[in-house]
């Protein structure tokens, strides 16, 4: 199943961006050439560079470098490297290295794919008509992950734009200490279908897919390496302008570890969170078709490169698109979205047998939340049927008023444990008089090593989420231990007890948008 939704979404995301090439196959103005870059150690990467039209040789142009995403050929860009050069930019785009033509193995953004980087702002310089003083990054997916590492490493980098990225791989795929199934399988699969995995990528992905805690230390380590969260003082200090941009529903890399990255940068900053999956938000613009995020980038670029006084720099640094309204509200910080806090009670206490799928669920990478985003379709499940022996179910009172909910919810609850490991996946829903729940946000929570019979307390962060829940409707918390976006730790006849001592209540809090 990995290795057919591999296919299928490069396969997708192949052909869409040869469409998008089209309109810059077409364009005389600027011109554009094919080349070969020596990366670190020698390794060529194959490259792309689009300059402006007109220029004498004498004058000098701010240049962005692009690397590719996961899996993705190096004509990924061409249609906004077009519409850059024809605003005034030297662009070159490479294929990541270990993917497609480009040489070398699969590195995972390790050190290698950091300094490729810098190999390629070195050859732009020397061969482009390239500003050294103004050089961009920017990039999807794992191009986006490469550029912040650069810009912790290379203080030429001036401005990143890092969309659909991570900051902290370890949060992002392993968040609750939880093996996130779908997303390493479908990064695995698309890695060997169109790259050479290296040794150490098979070794950490075998290992994370097999759930091998004897390696678990060593998996976090390989991480951290590859996270631009633990070079965040080499970030602040080199202080290029930094524009985050995500989509809610990114089940690769969910929106949290963006928000908390974004908290802690010091120099000039952007986030921007819109409905949507993996790349979906931005994925149009690839087309070069009018796209939102797409047009932040270049607006970022030009103040930030350029100079230009375009007023970016003057709005509400954090930008979110509700899933449920489609207009977008800014807000002064990520600390603002989550201001205003309601909490509801889990006073009931309920027993959940492991190993069987309740029915609630997260849906599938890729589909699910980009139906959400074009249909506003998120998962639905009928809240009073399902199966209380394997789902743990708590509401809130009927809101008479509309509740915007803006930010990350969090659940604190007591469980006790009748083996030592286990599994659990909290789902937030809105439920409408009917009692069919739409879903909200999610989040999963592995434990190990516990005492059978032991309480212990729990506090989980759902997915970060902008989504209105009508009058007349309420929110439902339900917990089950099983879910295919997830890999499970529950041993056979396992059973967890979710209580709320009078001493250390249990609970949902919620964040809600005041007007």
């Amino acid at each position: 199943m990995r290795t057919s939704l591999a296919l299928a979404v490069s396969a997708a995301l192949v052909a869409g961006t040869a469409l998008g090439l089209a309109p810059a196959a077409q364009a005389a103005d600027t011109s554009i050439r094919f080349v070969d870059i020596a990366g670190d150690g020698g390794t060529v990467l194959k490259a792309n560079v689009v300059t402006p039209a007109g220029g004498d040789g004498s004058a000098r142009y701010p240049v962005i470098v692009l690397p590719t995403s996961w899996a993705m050929p190096q004509i990924e860009y061409l249609a906004q490297a077009q519409k850059l050069a024809d605003s005034g930019y030297v662009v070159v785009s490479y294929n990541s290295r270990g993917f497609w033509q480009s040489g070398g193995e699969i590195e995972t953004a390790g050190p290698k794919d950091v300094a490729d980087a810098s190999k390629v702002i070195d050859w732009a310089l020397a061969n482009t008509p390239a500003d050294p003083d103004r050089v961009g990054m920017a990039g999807v997916s794992y191009g986006a992950g490469i550029s912040l590492l650069a810009a912790a490493h290379d203080p030429r980098v001036k401005a990143v734009v890092a969309l659909s990225g991570w900051a902290d791989l370890i949060e992002s795929i392993y968040s609750g200490r939880t093996q996130h199934l779908q997303a390493a399988g479908l990064l695995g699969g698309a890695g060997y279908l169109t790259g050479r995995p290296g040794p150490e990528l098979k070794q950490i992905l075998g290992d994370f897919l097999s759930s091998n805690l004897d390696k678990e230390d060593e998996m976090i380590a390989w991480g951290r390496t590859r996270s631009p969260a633990t070079y965040l003082d080499r970030i602040n200090a080199n202080g290029a302008a930094i524009m985050l941009g995500n989509a809610w529903g990114d089940t690769i890399f969910p929106p949290n570890q963006y928000a908390s990255f974004y908290e802690k940068l010091t120099g000039p900053k952007r986030l921007e969170f819109r409905p949507g999956d993996h790349a979906t938000a931005e994925a149009t613009g690839l087309f070069g078709l009018p796209n939102d995020t797409w047009t932040s980038t270049h607006r970022w670029f030009d103040r930030y490169l350029k100079g230009a006084d375009n007023g970016i720099d003057r709005e509400q640094p954090v930008q979110l698109k509700s899933r449920s309204t489609g207009g977008y509200e800014g807000y002064a910080d990520w600390k603002s979205v989550n201001a205003d806090q309601r909490k509801f009670s889990l006073a009931d206490t309920e027993h959940v047998w492991a190993n069987v799928d309740s029915g609630a669920n997260g849906g599938i990478t890729l589909l699910t939340n980009a139906l959400d985003q074009f249909l506003r379709t998120p998962p639905v499940v009928s809240v009073p049927l399902l199966p209380r022996a394997f789902a743990g179910v708590w509401q809130s009172e009927r809101y008479d008023t509309a509740q915007k909910v803006r930010g990350t919810a969090k659940v604190h609850t007591t469980v006790t444990p009748t083996k030592e490991s286990g599994t659990f996946v909290a789902y937030l829903y809105d439920v409408g008089p009917l009692g069919i729940g739409k879903l909200v946000s999610n989040a999963p929570y592995t434990f190990h090593d516990r005492t059978p019979g032991q309480s212990f307390p729990v506090d989980l962060e759902l997915f970060s989420t902008a989504y209105d829940v009508p009058a007349g409707h309420r929110l439902a918390l339900v917990v089950d231990t099983v879910d295919p976006l997830y890999i499970e730790h529950n041993p056979t006849g396992a059973q967890l007890t979710f209580s709320s001592p009078s001493a250390d209540p249990s609970y949902v809090s919620v964040p809600l948008r005041q007007e």
